[in-house]
C-alpha cells in the first residue's frame, strides 16, 4: 500500500495508530473476558437480545461487535470487508519497511495470490505426511510429562510439559526451523496475543517474531530447509519476495502455535470435568472427531476474528453500519448461539462442526486442519496413557490469560494418577 492510499485510509477512517495504545479501554475490552471457560453473561445477554450492537466509538472509528451466529457468517463471509489493518498501525506496510503482513492482513487479490501457495501445503493428502511425527511428539511430551511429575510428587504443569510443547515442535517441524533456531523462536511465542498493556506490547512480539521470521525466510532462500518456508522457495522461487513469504511463515505461526496450546489445555480442563467423554477419549476412536468439533465450538479460543473494516455503507442485522466503522465478531459467542449449533451446553454431535472456532469466508483459518489433527491424536493419547488424570487444584483455582486475544490458561496442574 502506498503512503498516500494510506494517508487516504485515514482521513476515512479516523486517525487511530494501535502500535503506540499502550492500554485497551475496558468499553473496548469487556468482550475479551470470560467466566471460567464460558462467554460472560452479559455478553449472552447481548447476543439474545442485540446480536449487532455498537461497542464503542474509539480514536474516532464507530466500533460495532458481532455476537449472533448467522450475522457472524455474514460479517466474515462478505468478501467487501476490509482485514487490512495496516493503516490502523502508523505505517504503510511496504516490503523495505518490514510493517506487518501476511494473510490475515491482506485483501484480496493479494490475498488471493498468497493463499494459493500455500493452500496445496495444508490439504489433508499433504498433512497426512505430518501424522507419524506428530505422534512421536506427543509420546515424547508424555514421557516427559511423567518424569517431571515423578520428580514433583505426582504433579506436573500439563501446559507447560504437553499443551505449548506439543504444537510448537509441530510447527517448527512444519515451518523447517533448524533446531539451534527454536529456542529463540519460543521465546516470541506468548505474547503476541496478550493485551494487557494494550496494543503496544503485542504488536511489538509480533514484530520480533517477524523479524526472525524474515530473517529465516532470507537464509533458507539461499539454502532451503526441509519445511514449508524451503517447500515453497523451491516450487515458486522469484514468484514471492522474502517480506511475504516472511509474513506467511509468521501466519502458520501465529494459526497454529498458540491456539492448539491453549485448546490442548482449556479442552483438558473441560473433559476432566466430563469423565464419560475422558473415558470415551481413550476407549472409542469413533467418537473423538465430534468430541473434538465440540471442545473447538465450546472455547473458540480465537476471542475475536480479524477484524472487518467497513468500505462501504451497510446493513447487518438491521443496523445501518456506515463506511469506515470497524466490525468485530466475537467467535465463541457466535459459535454459541443457540440459533444454529447445539447451544450453551457440552453436547458432542455431527451438528457440532457448525461452530466458527476457525472463523468463516475468505479468511477462515488455512491451517484448520492440521489442528484438527493434532487435537485428535493428543486428546486421546493423553487420556489413554493416563486414565485417572485430575486437576491438581479446584477448578475454580485455575489462572486463566483474562485480557487475551487467544483464550488460554497460565497453568494446569494435574495429578497423573
Amino acid at each position: 500500500m502506498s503512503t498516500m492510499k494510506s494517508a487516504v485510509m485515514k482521513r476515512v477512517i479516523g486517525d487511530l495508530d494501535l502500535s503506540k495504545l499502550d492500554r485497551v479501554p475496558n468499553r473496548l475490552a469487556w468482550p475479551l473476558y470470560r467466566d471460567g471457560v464460558d462467554p460472560t453473561p452479559r455478553l449472552k445477554r447481548l447476543r439474545e437480545a442485540e446480536p449487532v450492537s455498537r461497542l464503542a466509538r474509539f480514536g474516532g472509528l464507530e466500533i460495532w461487535l458481532v455476537t449472533g451466529y448467522d450475522e457472524a457468517r455474514e460479517v466474515l463471509g462478505n468478501v467487501q470487508h476490509s482485514t487490512d489493518i495496516r493503516p490502523y498501525m502508523g505505517t504503510s506496510g511496504d516490503v523495505e519497511t518490514g510493517d506487518i503482513g501476511g494473510l490475515g492482513f491482506t485483501d484480496p487479490p493479494e490475498h488471493t495470490r498468497q493463499r494459493k501457495l500455500l493452500q496445496g501445503e495444508f490439504t489433508m493428502r499433504r498433512l497426512a505426511r505430518l501424522k507419524p511425527a506428530i505422534d512421536e511428539i506427543i509420546a515424547h511430551q508424555l514421557d516427559e510429562a511423567e518424569a517431571v511429575a515423578a520428580a514433583n510428587g505426582g504433579v506436573v504443569d500439563l501446559a507447560q510439559t504437553f499443551a505449548f510443547p506439543v504444537p510448537f515442535r509441530v510447527i517448527c517441524d512444519l515451518l523447517g526451523l533448524p533446531a539451534e533456531q527454536r529456542e529463540t523462536f519460543r521465546a516470541l511465542a506468548t505474547s503476541r496475543f496478550d493485551m494487557t498493556e494494550g496494543g503496544a506490547g503485542s504488536i511489538g512480539a509480533i514484530g520480533g517474531s517477524r523479524e526472525f521470521l524474515l530473517a529465516e525466510t532470507a537464509r533458507q532462500r539461499h539454502d532451503p530447509g526441509p519445511g514449508l518456508i524451503g517447500q515453497i522457495i523451491r516450487e515458486h522461487g522469484d514468484e514471492i519476495n522474502d517480506f511475504d513469504l516472511g509474513g506467511l511463515a509468521d501466519g502458520a505461526f501465529t494459526g497454529g502455535l498458540e491456539t492448539s496450546a491453549s485448546m490442548l489445555a482449556l479442552g483438558t480442563v473441560v473433559l476432566l470435568q466430563n469423565r464419560e467423554l475422558w473415558k470415551s477419549m481413550a476407549e472409542d476412536p469413533d467418537s473423538v472427531d465430534d468430541i473434538v468439533e465440540e471442545l473447538l465450538r465450546q472455547l473458540a479460543v480465537v476471542q475475536i476474528a480479524f477484524p472487518r473494516f467497513v468500505k462501504e455503507d451497510t446493513v447487518v442485522a438491521g443496523k445501518r453500519i456506515k463506511k469506515g466503522s470497524v466490525m468485530l465478531v466475537h467467535l465463541p459467542a457466535a459459535s454459541r448461539d443457540p440459533r444454529s449449533t447445539p447451544g450453551e451446553g457440552l453436547c458432542p454431535m455431527k451438528e457440532s462442526a457448525n461452530h466458527v472456532a476457525f472463523g468463516h469466508g475468505l479468511h477462515r483459518c488455512i491451517g484448520a486442519e492440521l489442528a484438527k489433527m493434532e487435537l485428535r491424536a493428543a486428546y486421546p493419547a493423553l487420556a489413554k496413557r493416563f486414565p485417572d488424570l485430575q486437576l491438581a487444584v479446584e477448578p475454580e483455582d485455575l489462572e486463566y490469560h483474562a485480557k487475551s486475544l487467544v483464550y488460554g490458561i497460565k497453568a494446569l496442574p494435574v495429578r497423573l494418577s
